[in-house]
């Protein structure tokens, strides 16, 4: 069952959080994906329904892997639970390309639609309508009444919507006083640096079991039609991941650099890769590895334990100089730079690329990209063009001269200074950009290949 709504903000993810916990303590096994490339949400599911949460996104990926994907880990519950981004039709372009309902069409699922019944009555039958008369082909098949005043708004809304648009109403949901999930500039506060988890997980809970009818949505989800894909449904094997030759990649995962999809780091244990995850705000030093991934995060609320570490930043950059080599995104662009200034106060990073960064009050850089690979590089191969997205308040405030040199030319988003993205130095490759392991099949071969041939010169013999 897929959950959307008219717009972002909406109440999409406090709803599809709170029907994931239900649904859980129920005994329900529930899946939880999240359409689209967002990260944040995608950790808050995964915690509401005790499993990691997939993202499914069909700019990043082909349709057919999509599809692979939702099928492979659909098989591991009994209930899929898909919550939608933006406003149900809202995509790329006026077709509305990569929208939540092109994934529900694609998924066959039904939709579940919550109306932000803020100040209106009747007239949210008509936004129904409007969504069941704009593509026929997307199956909606029920009602969520959100921020409704009191039981007389209620009633008129109940009757509106379902005397003209024939769909049952499966939950109205009052205004929240105390909104459990705070938001910042990029949505939701991560779990990783919410103070009570566990307690808004809990209260999410309550209001789905209070304000919506679980068992009307279980039966929405019960009645979706079958899969008939013919669909390979193997997960591979690791190529000797567990051995004591397989290349170890190092993975910078704290509340500093959390935004790693799951796929990514199969895709590195499935070439063969160990991958060992450590932080760079408690470790001292860098541990032994043979690559690096440091993903997106918020460097610039971690600033000052990132700085005061210098232990790690030292041995970071020295293991640059000597050849590591070092995959980043967005964040862990920002840390491999020489400073980071908020404010008046600037705080050193690693060093290891020529650039400085500041922070903005309005997104620098906010969608997908496109780029191409227009300089060799450690990973790409040249003219592979790669799909990603970028989302960043942050901005270049200067980039020197020297040995870095640009490895992708921007076609669409924003990149490092509009035109360029990808900044190289030795066997470092730092981007804005965020990419899908499933629609860039080659970055975890390419990424891994670079292990084993940097641990090969540190251990002659191994293969």
């Amino acid at each position: 069952m897929v959950i959307a709504a008219l717009r972002g903000g909406g109440g999409k993810t406090t709803l599809s959080l709170g029907l994931a916990a239900a649904w859980r303590k129920q005994g329900r096994e529930v899946v939880p994906f999240k359409k689209g490339p967002d990260y944040i949400d995608s950790a808050w599911l995964s915690l509401a329904a005790g499993r990691a949460c997939r993202n499914l996104d069909t700019y990043l990926q082909d349709r057919e892997k999509v599809r692979l994907s939702f099928f492979r880990n659909a098989l591991e519950g009994d209930v899929s639970l898909v919550e939608g981004n933006r406003g149900l039709y809202d995509g790329v372009d006026a077709a509305g390309s990569h929208s939540t309902a092109e994934l529900a069409k694609l998924l066959k699922a039904p939709v579940v639609l919550i109306l932000d019944c803020d100040k209106v009555t009747r007239t949210a039958a008509a936004m129904v309508l409007g969504c069941q008369q704009l593509d026929r082909e997307v199956d909606l098949k029920g009602v969520i009444l959100n921020r409704v005043a009191r039981s007389r708004q209620e009633s008129v809304l109940r009757q509106a919507v379902e005397n003209a648009c024939g769909l049952p109403v499966v939950g109205a949901v009052p205004r929240l006083e105390a909104y459990p999930f705070p938001e910042r500039h990029l949505g939701l506060t991560p779990p990783q640096e919410h103070q009570r988890v566990q307690e808004a997980l809990s209260r999410s809970r309550e209001v789905a079991e209070k304000f919506l009818d679980l068992k009307g949505l279980a039966e929405i989800a019960r009645k979706a039609p079958v899969l008939d894909w013919s669909l390979r449904v193997d997960r591979g094997s690791p190529q000797g991941a567990d051995s004591g030759e397989a290349p170890v990649i190092g993975v910078v995962k704290d509340s500093a650099f959390q935004f790693y999809y799951p796929e990514n780091l199969e895709a590195l244990r499935r070439e063969g890769a160990r991958v060992m995850e450590f932080s760079a705000v408690r470790e001292t030093r860098l541990p032994e590895v043979d690559a690096l991934y440091i993903g997106g995060g918020f460097p610039e609320t971690h600033a000052q334990a990132l700085a005061e570490n210098t232990g790690f930043r030292h041995s970071l950059r020295e293991a640059a100089k000597r050849g590591l080599p070092i995959y980043a995104e967005c964040g862990g662009l920002m840390y491999l730079g020489e400073n980071l200034i908020l404010g008046e106060i600037n705080y050193p990073m690693a060093g290891i690329l020529p650039i400085g960064f500041g922070m903005e009050k309005r997104p620098q850089g906010h969608g997908y990209t496109l780029l191409e690979t227009s300089e060799e590089n450690p990973f790409f191969p040249v003219g592979r063009e790669i799909r990603g997205h970028e989302f960043h308040y942050s901005r270049v405030l200067y980039i020197r001269g020297g040995e870095s040199y640009f490895a992708f030319r921007v076609k669409r988003g924003e990149g490092i200074d509009r035109k360029r993205d990808g900044l190289c130095c030795r066997e470092v490759l730092a981007t804005y950009s965020h990419i899908h392991a499933l629609g860039c099949p080659d970055w975890g071969s390419g990424l891994v290949a670079k292990a084993r041939m940097y641990r090969s010169t540190r251990n002659p013999g191994a293969v």
